[in-house]
């Protein structure tokens, strides 16, 4: 299988993830195709391609099939990123089903009939939800803590299913926690190692959410989108699932000390209540990704980091409007669904 002159579509292409995968594919000679409704991407990240024959960009939802039909047509592979995030699923989960659940199962029809050559699923270590075995193997036994993760989960399984089927070849891929240029850090997207960045830049202090001891697996971006393309590539990757990570244990806490020392900050950190139904411990298990593909993301936390701080030194701007953005808890100033009556002082595990 080959990508050069191939067309590519990704989905969620104007995203964090999705903009570097469009960076890597174009890199490598493929033509890409991007379909996004920019409600979390942003045209932005993709305006060192503007002008390029081999990009095209359709504005639109995955949700409508006739876009869907007309993204797809043509395609060789189809890169599936667009989801919904995980914080608006705490108050308003209907969107996470409709985008991630039914919005993947008509690209996924779509894409069979099409005749796509392969179909990768990008999911997320929120299918998981907090570890109680460490490292998590791809079958481990799913506890999701949101609809955003138990969205995620049913989107592997209608993809798993439509291989099984024989409807279509695919091979999903379930990234860990992604860090790097371009990672949101407005609103309620805004990530916690952009904002860590940004606030230790400016000499403001930190905020963690809990006791900061809770921990993720992060991986460097462009590794990520390296590791998707490699995924979709070879052959003998069909039908299977895998772990996108380094296998590092990494806590809250820890990141930001490093933070501070790499922007050589003395902003103090602040202590807030822990953020409803958070992951508190994930630790992901490469090693069937390395026995695929013979290698792992590699690219150490404190060597990502560096490269992160210093993107953001130069291109974002400390202004008393970005810090404004930053609202502490913004899940809180959603209005949530009407039939989420549980006061918020209320626990759904009383």
């Amino acid at each position: 299988m080959y990508i050069y002159n191939s067309l590519c579509l990704v989905t969620g292409g104007a995203g964090f993830i999705g903009s570097h995968l469009v960076d890597h594919l174009l890199d490598s000679g493929a033509r890409v195709r991007v379909l996004d409704n920019f409600h979390t991407g942003s045209i932005n990240n993709l305006n060192k391609h503007s002008g390029k024959t081999d990009l095209e960009i359709i504005e639109g939802s995955i949700c409508d099939p006739a876009l869907a039909a007309r993204s797809v047509e043509g395609c060789d592979y189809v890169f599936h990123l667009a989801c919904r995030s995980v914080r608006e699923s705490l108050v308003i989960p209907t969107p996470n089903h409709d985008v991630n659940t039914s919005g993947t199962y008509e690209l996924l029809k779509a894409s069979a009939a099409a005749g796509v050559r392969r179909f990768l699923y990008c999911s997320s270590s929120e299918v998981n939800g907090t570890a109680n075995i460490v490292p998590m193997p791809e079958e481990y036994h799913f506890k999701p803590e949101t609809i955003y993760g138990a969205s995620k989960l049913c989107g592997e399984y209608y993809t798993q299913v439509f291989h099984r089927s024989g409807w279509l070849e695919t091979v999903v891929a379930r990234p860990h926690n992604n860090y790097g240029p371009r990672e949101h850090y407005q609103g309620i997207m805004g990530e916690v190692i952009p904002r860590f960045i940004l606030l230790a830049l400016a000499g403001r202090p930190l905020t963690i959410y809990g006791d900061g001891k809770q921990t993720r697996d992060f991986t460097y971006v462009t590794e990520t989108a390296d590791y998707l393309v490699k995924l979709a590539l070879a052959p003998h990757t069909a039908g299977s699932v895998y772990n996108v990570c380094r296998g590092e244990e990494v806590s809250i806490l820890d990141i930001a000390k490093t933070i501070l020392a790499l922007a050589k900050s003395n902003s103090k950190i602040n202590y807030l209540p822990a953020r409803p139904n958070d992951v508190l411990r994930l630790l992901g298990d490469p090693s069937q990704l390395r026995h695929a593909l013979g290698t792992s993301p590699s690219i150490s936390i404190d060597e990502g980091l560096w490269h992160t701080v210093e993107w953001f030194k130069i291109n974002v701007s400390l202004t008393e409007t970005l810090f404004d953005s930053f609202n502490e808890r913004e899940w809180e100033n959603l209005s949530p669904e009407p039939w989420i009556t549980v006061k918020k002082s209320r626990s759904f595990k009383e």
